[in-house]
């Protein structure tokens, strides 16, 4: 969390929503953001059984657009982004030349094919944002603009095993057509419009009559994020929630997306690990250049030092935490790079980087917690998995 004072804090368009909904609010990478509204429990086990919603206007939201944006993107990222296809998202790292993630973003094109210049909408954490956006500033063609959207564009995610159902009957939309990773306009007002959805770039002027709704997000669920004018995003969300979506708030979403195993910018990665020894290896397109990729190579033929793995403690009430010390086999010792309880488990999880040789499934660790050992023993990721479809 932040240490920045609530005066100096940002509020997202949904700051009122989060007020009237009872949300406990707290400095989160400068912006004022709900931890929960009922409980972090009840938030949580609303987005695997049922549907939830989330404010994530504080992400950042970048449209890079002309003749080398695709360029760009792939020379500054890990994903080979002249290859996505018209409406495809790909989550993807931008990197150090040391191979070290500087965070990580996902990349949507959203041109149609047709369109003479390509257009794409890059997503990168809240803390990252100007950084990301100065970085590829710095590195693009005189054809080439980055554009910062977030006065003018906002972001919600509905999340959960019934998020198209509800989407569909409150907004009239039909989203079976979107598969996982990609996106389509759509119209931003029930009865009105194509309920299909469409390809092609659009203006941010334009988001006063459409949404683009992209089947993506940070909860291994089923569900979609939906970008929008700042001025909608208030009744959206109530719409939304009258549907019969609970609000959720930052503590949930970071247990949901510890069940995973997901990534976390600032404690998984700070500009200290690389996607290889993160366990990202399958976001890693080889197959292009890209600055870090030298590093990259040589760790994929030695093989890296240490890598990420998952954790378990099944003692009751121990409860490992960011930054909790970790005993390994050899004298190793690390800390926990994220740690909680697992709702869906019940009991207590952990990511930690462990050396290559015993980061195996199965090695016993011993977690320092409350001035005694527990043990502890390595699982593979996910540590929960979901029935959310990908077709």
């Amino acid at each position: 969390m932040s240490a920045a004072a609530p005066a100096e804090l940002q509020r997202t368009p949904l700051y009122e929503f989060h007020r009237r909904h009872g949300a406990h609010l707290v400095p989160f990478a400068g912006w004022e953001m709900p931890l929960y509204y009922s409980s972090i429990l009840a938030e949580h086990r609303a987005v695997r059984e049922s549907v939830g919603l989330f404010d994530v206007a504080h992400m950042g939201v970048l449209r890079i657009e002309g003749g080398h944006a695709a360029a760009l993107l792939a020379r500054r990222t890990t994903a080979n982004v002249p290859k996505l296809v018209p409406g495809q998202a790909r989550y993807t790292f931008l990197l150090e030349s040391t191979g070290h993630i500087v965070d990580d973003l996902l990349v949507t094109r959203l041109d149609d094919g047709a369109a003479l210049v390509p257009t794409f909408l890059t997503v990168p954490n809240a803390a990252r944002a100007s950084e990301i956006e100065e970085i590829l500033r710095q590195h693009r063609s005189p054809d080439t603009t980055v554009e910062r959207l977030n006065d003018r564009a906002t972001l919600v995610a509905v999340q959960g095993p019934g998020s198209r159902e509800l989407l569909e009957r409150t907004f009239g939309w039909d989203l079976s057509g979107i598969a996982f990773y990609h996106a389509r306009w759509f119209p931003a007002s029930p009865g009105t419009g194509e309920g299909t959805g469409r390809l092609g770039p659009h203006p941010p002027e334009g988001l006063a009559e459409e949404f683009l709704v992209s089947r993506t997000g940070y909860t291994g669920e089923l569900g979609y994020e939906i970008l929008m004018r700042p001025e909608r995003a208030d009744a959206v969300a109530e719409a939304i929630v009258r549907a019969g979506a609970q609000p959720v708030g930052l503590g949930a979403r970071d247990t949901l997306r510890l069940e995973k195993g997901f990534l976390l910018s600032g404690q998984e990665f700070h500009r200290d690990r690389t996607p290889l020894e993160a366990g990202q290896d399958r976001f890693v397109d080889f197959d292009h250049d890209f600055v870090g990729r030298a590093v990259l190579d040589q760790q994929r033929a030695e093989g890296p030092a240490e890598r990420l793995v998952g954790l378990e403690v099944t003692e009751p009430g121990a409860i490992p935490r960011h930054g909790t010390p970790i005993q390994a086999p050899g004298g190793v010792r690390t800390t926990a790079t994220s740690g909680g309880p697992s709702p869906g488990l019940g009991h207590g999880i952990a990511l930690a980087y462990l050396p290559r040789a015993i980061a195996v499934a199965g090695t016993e660790v011993a977690f320092s917690l409350r001035g005694h050992d527990v043990p502890g023993r390595v699982v593979p990721l996910p540590f929960v998995k979901s029935a959310r479809t990908r077709t």
